[in-house]
């Protein structure tokens, strides 16, 4: 990418692919075997690294501020390693740590929560700001926190709502940035 304010670039001959209508903010650092859907929201100084594995990131879904996204690599007794899957519709909070894990449709990263390798938060499950998890499952409409995270309760019909409606603001306000930063 010729943007001097964005690092974008290939590794290990796998080069990132990034949907058009992808805005990606300034500061950001994209690396090697990356796949960013349509109207996904990379946000300032984001490093997304698949150096090691992949990392795909689904439509509409954003990476908030500050966050890091990485995957882990294959090892003897895991030889496909652990990739970093995030669906379509996730939010993921400022300053997270998402490594080496599954994040399905609709799923819910708080800030500076940390979801380590072999974690899965299925749809419209929920990781509370600050919170860890440790190679374990989230189940939908769950809401876990603490470290090392624990399940705390289920999310009602108005959480879910929520949610989905912070993902369509983060949509329309990237869309905002990019126009204001002449992207658009």
């Amino acid at each position: 990418m010729t943007r001097s304010d964005v690092t974008i670039a290939a590794i290990h001959g796998k080069a990132p692919r990034i949907h058009s209508s992808a805005f990606i903010a300034p500061g950001c650092r994209i690396i090697g075997d990356v796949e960013i859907g349509p109207d996904v929201s990379i946000w300032y100084n984001c490093v997304i690294r698949a150096d090691v594995n992949r990392v795909v990131i689904g439509a509409r879904s954003n990476i908030q501020d500050g966050t890091v996204v990485h995957c882990d690599s294959p090892k003897p007794s895991r030889p496909e390693g652990f990739a970093t899957l995030i669906g379509e519709d996730v939010l993921i909070g400022h300053m997270a740590m998402v490594h080496g894990c599954t994040l399905e449709d609709r799923s819910f990263v708080g800030l500076g929560a940390i979801v380590m390798d072999g974690s899965h938060i299925e749809s419209d499950g929920m990781l509370a700001a600050g919170a860890q998890l440790t190679g374990k499952r989230i189940g939908a409409r769950q809401l876990w926190m603490g470290r090392p995270a624990k399940y705390l309760r289920d999310l009602d019909d108005t959480a879910i709502a929520a949610n989905q409606a912070g993902v369509r603001g983060y949509v329309e306000n990237g869309r905002a940035h990019a126009a204001a930063l002449g992207l658009a």
